[in-house]
């Protein structure tokens, strides 16, 4: 029989196939697309920063993305024998952090080949690499063991996935029992001050510099654009819950500009 916790996720499940079903289109940036273009068009946009991507994260955040990665790999306190699946880990900062600080080994996830390609030539990850694997996969549908990872994260990545409920459901499905999925994304900033700049900031230099940075301003634009059109925290915690996820905690991170989303695998 089931448990309350496996009906409630089912429940959820079922409700999400239906709503998916029911909508052929999906938010690309300010755009609407249909859904099964918009991971082309990600893939493109990560096609065009792969070698710049470090940079972008420097520019996009002011440099703090170094400080929020840090407490959230302060927050997860690695172990030795402990394994990490980093989804949509790209070049591979995240995995880098958890090994250095003290994490056992790590599989780097990735759709974008280019951006996996840029993570193998970092000289840092090079000397971790008995610790490492890569793999290209859509972070949908992982091609990975059921119960095998002490950790699932996601870095900057959550608001690019066409089908979000079935990231956090594979990030369940890959984690043991006891095992645990920590998302750090920007977010909304709720001091309305705070937000008139910061909207500034993002769309009338951010394209700018994402242009003389990397000569690619469409790129920059569609990922300030991500970030308004990501959901809530309010409303990303209800879809860890939904995925399965127990002691779902939020922390707020520089004023609410990024958040990171904790949840427990507990069965």
């Amino acid at each position: 029989m089931q448990n309350s916790q496996d009906r409630k996720r089912d429940d959820a499940a079922a409700a999400h196939a239906y709503s998916m079903a029911q909508d052929d289109t999906i938010d690309f940036g300010f755009q609407t697309v249909e859904r099964a273009a918009k991971a082309g068009l990600v893939r493109g946009v990560f096609d065009s920063v792969a070698s710049r991507y470090d940079i972008m994260n420097d520019v996009m955040s002011g440099g703090v993305h170094r400080l929020w990665k840090t407490a959230m790999i302060d927050w997860m306190a690695p172990q030795p024998n402990q394994h990490l699946v980093d989804l949509a880990g790209g070049t591979g900062d995240i995995s880098l952090r958890f090994l250095k600080a003290g994490g056992g080994s790590a599989c780097i996830t990735d759709i974008n080949q280019a951006m996996l390609q840029a993570g193998q030539q970092r000289a840092q990850l090079q000397r971790h690499a008995a610790q490492l694997r890569w793999c290209v996969g859509n972070a949908e549908a992982l091609p990975l063991a059921s119960a095998t990872a002490d950790f699932v994260t996601i870095a900057f990545g959550l608001r690019n996935v066409t089908d979000r409920q079935a990231a956090l459901t594979e990030a369940y499905r890959i984690l043991r029992p006891g095992g645990r999925f920590l998302c750090l994304e920007f977010s909304h900033v709720q001091n309305r001050p705070l937000a008139k700049l910061y909207d500034a900031f993002s769309f009338n230099l951010l394209p700018v510099m994402g242009q003389v940075i990397a000569g690619d301003a469409a790129s920059y634009r569609y990922l300030v654009e991500s970030i308004r059109q990501f959901p809530s925290k309010e409303v990303l915690a209800d879809m860890f819950a939904a995925a399965g996820f127990a002691q779902i905690r939020v922390r707020s991170l520089s004023a609410g500009i990024a958040c990171i989303h904790s949840g427990w695998k507990l069965d």
